[in-house]
């Protein structure tokens, strides 16, 4: 397994490459970086795209999955709760922040306990709203992809559309159960583990 992180220059978002390197597949999870820098990991790699992989639509995180949809061929992953913010420019934030705006319907949409096949990984879609009502959170072996629901020591927002600040304590519930040496790898900032967050993060102290 191979895992590139990417970050966007300006709102510090995390685009993530998870390639699987028997296969040369890869997916691009929430793809808001520079679609430069992205393609140019996919190369270096010689990776195939076979999914662009959505935790939730806010624009920071969307802006180039239509880019990257169109040069690579590559599928658009989101949860069924999130399909209305993806289609609405107002909803997803893109109209309020630098970048493209951005409305769009994902090809693929999941739910709780879907598994995707990306190679010969199989990830898991875990349900963790409260940042939005279709954030999800993806687990691959001990590798966790938190989107905007859990930070090194912080949460995601949860004053836009769709936020519910008790269904992110919910969520966070859901997160902790994983082996504390999960590697957390969140939507903006640094990755941290599962344990380590229960340890120092203060919203995981008060689930």
């Amino acid at each position: 397994m191979i895992i590139e992180t990417i970050e966007e220059r300006f709102m510090g978002e995390n685009t993530y490459i998870l390639g699987d390197e028997k296969t040369k597949k890869c997916a691009v999870i929430d793809p808001g970086a520079s679609i430069i820098d992205i393609l140019n990991v996919i190369e270096k790699h010689q990776f195939t795209v076979e999914y662009i992989i959505l935790t939730h639509g806010h624009g920071d995180h969307i802006s180039q999955a239509p880019e990257v949809k169109r040069r690579t061929n590559a599928k658009i992953v989101a949860h069924v709760k999130e399909e209305e913010v993806l289609i609405d420019r107002v909803k997803n934030l893109s109209s309020q922040l630098p970048g493209p705006l951005v409305e769009f319907d994902a090809d693929i949409y999941v739910d709780e306990g879907d598994i995707i096949e990306l190679g010969s990984l199989k990830l898991k879609v875990i349900h963790t709203p409260g940042h939005t009502k279709g954030g999800m959170s993806i687990k691959v072996g001990e590798n966790i992809f938190t989107g905007d629901t859990l930070f090194a020591g912080s949460i995601g927002r949860t004053d836009f559309y769709g936020g519910d600040y008790k269904q992110i304590m919910k969520s966070l519930k859901k997160l902790a159960k994983y082996d504390d040496n999960a590697v957390v790898y969140p939507g903006h900032g640094p990755s941290s583990t599962i344990g380590v967050e229960k340890r120092v993060n203060p919203y995981m102290q008060q689930i």
